[in-house]
C-alpha cells in the first residue's frame, strides 16, 4: 500500500481561510454595514445624521412592510406545497417500477431551476398578457371569451399568479436533492413492505417520510429561505403592484433604497428581513420537527 501524501498544513489552512473570508466578506461585513446605517437618516450621499431608533419605530408602524411580510409568508406556504410537495410526489412517480425514461424525467425537471429568474419573470409575464397572451389565446380558443382578464392587474389573485412561476421554476430543484436521499434507502425495504400488502401511499408515508425526514427539512429551511427574500420574479412581473398587492419585502425595500433614496430607513428594512427571516425558518424547522416526533411516537 502507498503512503499517502498529506499536503502541507499551510496549503489546507489556506483551503479553509479562503471561503470563510469570501463568506464573512460577502455577508456579514453588508449586514453590519446595514445594521451600522440602519441608525441614520442618510440618502446615500457622505453626509448622514444620527437617528437612534427612529428608523425602526417607523417600521414597526410601516403597514406595507407588514402587508410584504403577509405575503412572503403565504408565498412560502405556497412554496413548500408547491416546489416541494410536488417534487416529493413527483420524485416517487419517478422512482416507481412503471416509469419509464427516468433520466430524461430529471434532466427536463431540473431544467427550470437553471434559467435565470428574470427570464422565468418574462415567460409567465408574456403567458398572462392580455393581448399577446397563451392563457387568454387559449381561452378564446375554446369559447370562453368571458373568463379572459388582464390576470395580473386583479388585485385580489395577483399574488397567486406570481406565485406560480416560483414553484414552477424549483420543483426540479427540490427533485434531484430528494431523489438522491430516497436512492439512499435499501430497495429491500420496499421489496419487504410490498409483500406485507403496503400500497404505494402507505410506503410513502411509513417509509420514505421517515428515512428522509432530514432532507425533506433541509429542502423545507432552503424553501422558506429563498421566499422569505424573494425578489427577482416579482420584480420582473408586477413590480409589487397593482398598488402593493403583490408587494414582498426584499422589493419593498429596494423601492424605499433606490426609488426613494432614503438608504438608511431601507438599510433597517434589510436588517428586519434578515431577522423575521431567521424567526420564520426557526418556527417552520420546530413545527416540522414536532409533527415527525408526533408521528414517529403515533
Amino acid at each position: 500500500m502507498r503512503n499517502s501524501i498529506k499536503p502541507p498544513k499551510w496549503l489546507i489552512v489556506a483551503f479553509l481561510v479562503v471561503p470563510v473570508v469570501w463568506y464573512v466578506f460577502s455577508v456579514f461585513i453588508p449586514l453590519i454595514a446595514a445594521l451600522f446605517y440602519s441608525f441614520f437618516n442618510w440618502k446615500g450621499g457622505p453626509s448622514k445624521t444620527f437617528a437612534g431608533v427612529e428608523n425602526y419605530i417607523r417600521l414597526f408602524q410601516d403597514t406595507t412592510f407588514w402587508q410584504s411580510f403577509v405575503h412572503n409568508i403565504y408565498i412560502v406556504v405556497v412554496c413548500i406545497v408547491g416546489q416541494v410537495g410536488i417534487a416529493f410526489v413527483l420524485v416517487l412517480m419517478v422512482n416507481s417500477r412503471q416509469a419509464r425514461f427516468k433520466e430524461i424525467h430529471r434532466t427536463f425537471g431540473f431544467f427550470p431551476s437553471t434559467i435565470s429568474a428574470v427570464y422565468i419573470g418574462l415567460i409567465w409575464t408574456m403567458i398572462f398578457d392580455y393581448k399577446r397572451g397563451i392563457l387568454n389565446y387559449i381561452l378564446n380558443a375554446i369559447g370562453r371569451n368571458d373568463a379572459t382578464q388582464v390576470w395580473l392587474n386583479n388585485p385580489e389573485k395577483v399574488l397567486q399568479f406570481v406565485s406560480i412561476p416560483l414553484v414552477w421554476q424549483f420543483i426540479g430543484y427540490y427533485m434531484v436533492i430528494l431523489m438522491s436521499a430516497i436512492a439512499a434507502i435499501d430497495s429491500e425495504i420496499f421489496d419487504e413492505a410490498e409483500l406485507d400488502g403496503a400500497n404505494a401511499f402507505q410506503r410513502a408515508v411509513h417509509i420514505v417520510l421517515p428515512l428522509i425526514k432530514n432532507t425533506l427539512l433541509v429542502c423545507i429551511t432552503l424553501c422558506v429561505a429563498g421566499n422569505m427574500k424573494v425578489f427577482d420574479h416579482i420584480y420582473t412581473m408586477t413590480a409589487g403592484g397593482p398598488g402593493t398587492s403583490s408587494m414582498v419585502m426584499a422589493l419593498y425595500g429596494y423601492k424605499v433604497s433606490f426609488e426613494q433614496g432614503n438608504m438608511g430607513y431601507g438599510s433597517a428594512i434589510s436588517v428586519a428581513i434578515f431577522v423575521v427571516s431567521l424567526v420564520v425558518i426557526g418556527a417552520i424547522r420546530s413545527l416540522i420537527n414536532y409533527i415527525m416526533r408526533d408521528k414517529e411516537a403515533y
